[in-house]
């Protein structure tokens, strides 16, 4: 007799799918992994994946999708954890969570951030998931704006240091951090290094006039 699958079966086969998925992906990108490739490092039927997914991009998208949500949570806990009335330390403690996450999940990293794919706004998942970690990037520098923190547009503020993020990420996931000061302290240095050039001018006491 066949057997049925249970939820539990389906689940599982999905999330095994969704992780041999994520790490082809960010090794090969997308052109470079097929639907014959998946099926054979599962041990299943090619036809098998098209029972869970539609195609190859759909597999793409949910597993971007979870990539982000994962992410999101990590940054929106590092702001829960900080003070609320430190947006310095908030800032702080989320661009550490921001490298720190990168750094763990390579492949989930790459699969959202350095892939040539664009964001499949179709799916149910990952549009709402991306805005929502580009939400807890940039939002930092909203804080920092309303406490009269930096007296920049906040936007090209928040942007600048996402950039700044992404990019010492990727130099170090590419080995070229291996003779340079350790990723924590440039991390540091170049959050102090944007925080004092958008520093909102010092207030001048009034004086007496003689």
């Amino acid at each position: 007799m066949p057997r049925y699958l249970t939820e539990q079966d389906i689940a599982d086969f999905r999330a095994s799918l969704c992780r041999v998925a994520t790490e082809r992906f960010a090794r090969f990108g997308y052109e470079g992994v097929t639907m014959r490739q998946l099926a054979e490092a599962l041990g299943c039927s090619p036809k098998t994946p098209y029972r869970y997914f539609k195609d190859k991009a759909d597999i793409l998208a949910t597993v971007r999708a979870q990539a982000f949500e994962k992410f999101a949570d990590a940054l929106e806990a590092a702001a829960a954890a900080a003070p609320r009335d430190n947006p310095i330390e908030r800032a702080r403690r989320v661009g550490e969570a921001y490298i720190r996450f990168a750094l763990k999940n390579r492949h989930a990293y790459r699969i959202m951030f350095d892939i040539d794919a664009p964001l499949d706004e179709s799916h149910p998942d990952l549009g709402r998931q991306a805005r929502r970690a580009a939400t807890y990037i940039t939002d930092q520098a909203e804080q920092l704006a309303r406490a009269g923190l930096i007296a920049v547009d906040p936007t090209l503020f928040g942007w600048s240091m996402w950039a700044a993020a992404h990019g010492l990420v990727m130099l170090q996931q590419a080995g070229m951090l291996e003779h340079a000061p350790d990723y924590r302290a440039l991390a540091n240095f170049h959050g102090a290094l944007m925080l004092k050039g958008a520093a909102a001018p010092a207030k001048k006491k009034a004086g007496k006039k003689r």
